[in-house]
């Protein structure tokens, strides 16, 4: 896709109000860093500090600080750089960015001690875990999808977070790799998951909910039947509040694992790791506003198709679907949203000035 000159101009101006700094003092020198495998010369983010509205964290930055947001992401190679980027989007948009604290799972396989310090090096002040995924706890139950891409074992690491954590760490965002928050984390972290919710995440009831399954599925009533006296939506993984203290109390991996081992050996869905969220938690989902994930922004499986922000306002956007913003960017070929991304790319900043 060509843009004119006229498309860019309205671009950066659109990108120039979404990055108007929240409260927090920032300071913003830039210093290229070494090379990390194939991440080449990251610069180190600018240092975002507290306004001082913030809670007072305990002086041992315990992670069972009653005052921190958690969230957790996943790392890997081919993400690593989205995953950068969306860190340093909460940062920069959070008044509160000492508060917050990073859980990044990673394959049992990566490097972890060069991972660290790579992540240490772009973010020297950031609060963060790595922790190590045994893929072979779930390769054995992933059914091969319409994707190869969504067979990764670690797209499953989120249903094995209230293991992973530490117990003390009883809520989470979870939140993709192909992810920019423009709004601050604290309101996302704040929702309330009322009653026996477990996870809270934008829903999507227009969709054709039976897609989502195939025929295998809804012909089969001991199956079909665990959405009876429900009104289930598709929700998207991607963006979730979760609840680990009731995860932990119901046992709700255990409950995925079963829908996984159930799709090994019948074949009730054609996707990789959602289904088995939406059979869990169909129904029961602590529906929160849309503007927390505007998702679809990587389009569909056609090539250069591109797609545009849904109406109303915007707190997060979602680049799910095949095409990443860092690719086509290097392509020089971006999709205009791409171009909302770019200024939270840390891998050779200077190429996008």
């Amino acid at each position: 896709m060509i843009l004119s000159k006229k498309h860019i101009f309205l671009l950066f101006v659109s990108i120039s109000l979404l990055l108007i700094p929240a409260s927090a003092i920032r300071g913003f020198i830039e210093k290229p860093k070494a090379n990390f495998d194939g991440y080449l010369r990251y610069v180190e983010s600018p240092e975002y500090r507290n306004s001082e509205e913030c809670p007072i964290l305990e002086s041992d930055l315990s992670v069972c600080d009653p005052n921190l947001i958690h969230i957790a992401m996943t790392l890997d190679s081919h993400y690593f750089r989205g995953s950068i980027a969306a860190v340093h989007s909460v940062l920069k948009h959070t008044s509160c960015p000492e508060n917050i604290y990073f859980h990044f799972v990673t394959s049992k396989d990566f490097d972890f001690q060069q991972l660290t310090q790579t992540v240490m090096s772009i973010f020297p002040s950031l609060s963060f875990k790595v922790y190590s995924f045994d893929e072979l706890r779930v390769k054995n139950l992933i059914s091969s999808s319409i994707r190869q891409a969504l067979d990764n074992p670690l797209n499953y690491a989120r249903t094995y977070l209230a293991e992973i954590i530490e117990h003390c760490v009883e809520r989470v965002i979870y939140l993709d790799s192909d992810v920019i928050l423009v709004d601050d984390i604290q309101k996302l972290w704040s929702i309330s998951l009322t009653g026996s919710r477990i996870i809270g995440a934008p829903e999507y009831c227009h969709a054709n909910f039976r897609t989502y399954f195939n025929d295998n599925f809804w012909s089969d009533t001991k199956f079909s039947k665990v959405f009876q006296g429900k009104k289930p939506c598709y929700f998207n993984t991607g963006v979730m509040v979760m609840d680990l203290g009731k995860w932990r109390k119901g046992d709700y991996t255990e409950k995925i694992e079963n829908w996984m081992e159930i799709q090994k050996k019948k074949r009730i869905y054609e996707l990789g790791s959602l289904p088995p969220f939406m059979l869990v938690f169909g129904g029961e989902i602590e529906g929160i506003d849309h503007k927390w994930n505007q998702h679809g922004l990587g389009g569909d499986n056609l090539v250069n198709s591109c797609r545009t922000l849904h109406p109303g306002p915007v707190s997060l956007l979602h680049w799910s679907g095949k095409g990443k913003p860092w690719v086509r960017l290097d392509q020089g070929n971006p999709c205009p949203v791409d171009l909302l991304w770019a200024p939270y790319d840390l891998y050779r900043l200077s190429l996008h000035l």
